[in-house]
């Protein structure tokens, strides 16, 4: 008997070791111990611009996700590393476009309206505009709130008015936030009224001592009137490019000036008027970081700032990042870049993805603003002495005619809304990219090929991913 039990206790133990020398040898011949997750049915989305115009936001055939070795290089899209919140995509609602844009017809302007700033599958969801306080010079002519004849001054600004903008831009303004009401409004002075300067004309000149008070009143006053007529004020700047005395109109503003103006004037103005919209400065080129690290170092101005402003008509995207390190508890936002009627569309369309839109939002940026929303078919209009080579987004004139910076603002517009999170991604080669999760839960990576050959890549995320070809100088937004 007891033999008998010996026997069936040793087939037993024959059967288990069989059996695991069985999972073990599958496991050697089928790959490692711990496969990677398997591939679920996700399938990416993909739209595309060419830079020869063959696809213009063009939307591709799904991809699907696989973990199918090839030999491409991957870029890691990395959701459990986040940086900046995202305030929106846009451009400068100038006041020339407001006056074009009105001149279509209601029904042509109503499907515009509702292309640039609705939340329909059809539309490029624009988060973020820039408008100007009084005129810039891309309207017809130059003006303040607070305009005098020769000689005169109004320090108590009895004056001020909203006039020159009830025609167009305001009315326009108002049926944008009726679409969205959450869209974001910078406005941004291009010059004081021509009584506050020491050289009494619209270009150029500085501010005078004696009227910081007054002009910081003027901001206040600017703010609050706009809020009476419907209209939310997110955040100002101070001086638009305020080391450029050239344009019509302009004004210089050294960083000593705006130190003492943001810290004496506006900003206890603000507080006093129990005003929320965020104090900006700088709003010029990135080749001068030193400017807002000056601001930003005075240590009465710094809790009236909420972050710089840059353009990059000169210098690199980089400062940004260099601003963000000395001051990391401050903002940055990318406020400014024109295309030019001298341009063509494959180049504009790499520099500026690759500098504005993507170089921006890779150094901290909370927005990327393009310049004009549009213009005429002549580029206007535009003051005496403004530019007259700025192409808009868009050209109205017997059609609409959507151009390079249409593209360059809806590749992100249209897919990455305010309030998501830029996220971590590498770049590979001559790739350029920047990934974001946005308050869906969707990731999107918008990517670049700066070289000069269509190239294949894998978009990895979580072990699996999904293999793209793009050609030379053509953008792509991917969405999963």
């Amino acid at each position: 008997m007891k033999r008998k039990i010996y026997i069936a206790i040793s087939l037993v133990l024959i059967a288990f070791v069989i059996q695991n020398c069985t999972k073990s040898n599958a496991s050697n011949n089928n790959g490692p111990a711990n496969p990677p997750p398997a591939v679920s049915n996700a399938v990416m989305d993909a739209w595309v611009t060419a830079g020869d115009q063959s696809s213009l936001l063009q939307k591709q055939s799904g991809i699907s996700f696989t973990n199918t070795s090839n030999n491409y290089n991957f870029i890691d899209v990395d959701s459990s590393q986040s940086y900046q919140t995202i305030d929106g995509f846009g451009y400068t609602l100038t006041g020339g476009s407001a006056y074009v844009i009105n001149k279509l017809s209601p029904s042509d302007r109503t499907n515009l309206l509702q292309e640039l700033f609705g939340n329909s599958t059809s539309s490029i969801g624009i988060s973020y505009l820039r408008i100007s306080i009084g005129a810039s010079d891309l309207n017809a002519s130059v003006f303040t709130y607070d305009d005098m004849p020769s000689g005169q001054t109004d320090t108590s600004l009895q004056q001020f008015s909203l006039a020159n903008d009830q025609t167009d831009l305001i009315p326009l303004l108002k049926d944008i936030l009726a679409i969205n009401p959450a869209i974001k409004i910078l406005a941004t002075p291009w010059s004081a009224p021509v009584w506050m300067k020491d050289n009494s004309s619209s270009i150029g000149g500085h501010l005078q001592k004696q009227y910081y008070n007054v002009y910081a009143q003027y901001f206040v006053k600017y703010i609050q009137q706009m809020k009476a007529a419907g209209i939310s004020i997110d955040a100002v700047t101070l001086q638009n490019e305020p080391l450029n005395p050239s344009n019509n109109p302009s004004m210089l503003m050294s960083a000593a000036e705006q130190t003492d103006f943001i810290k004496n004037f506006v900003g206890p103005a603000f507080q006093a008027a129990n005003i929320s919209a965020k104090i900006i400065l700088y709003d010029h080129n990135c080749d001068q970081p030193n400017y807002p690290l000056t601001v930003l170092a005075d240590a009465a101005a710094y809790p009236f700032i909420n972050g710089s402003a840059f353009h990059l008509y000169a210098g690199d995207i980089s400062a940004l990042t260099a601003v963000h390190n000395a001051f990391p508890n401050k903002q940055l936002y990318f406020t400014e870049q024109y295309t030019a009627s001298t341009g063509d569309f494959s180049g504009d369309l790499k520099w500026h993805m690759k500098n504005v839109v993507i170089g921006a939002m890779r150094n901290w940026s909370r927005n990327a603003l393009e310049w004009n929303l549009a213009n005429d078919v002549y580029y206007s209009p535009h003051t005496n002495g403004g530019c007259n080579t700025c192409k808009g987004a868009l050209t109205i004139g017997s059609s609409i005619i959507r151009n390079v910076s249409y593209y360059i603002i809806a590749h992100a517009s249209k897919f990455v809304p305010a309030g998501s999170t830029r996220i971590a991604s590498n770049i590979t080669g001559s790739i350029n990219n920047v990934a974001f999760i946005t308050p869906a839960g969707k990731k999107v990576l918008i990517v670049e090929n700066d070289g000069n050959t269509a190239a294949s890549f894998n978009i990895r995320y979580n072990n699996n991913w999904a293999t793209v070809t793009l050609q030379a100088g053509a953008v792509g937004t991917y969405v999963w």
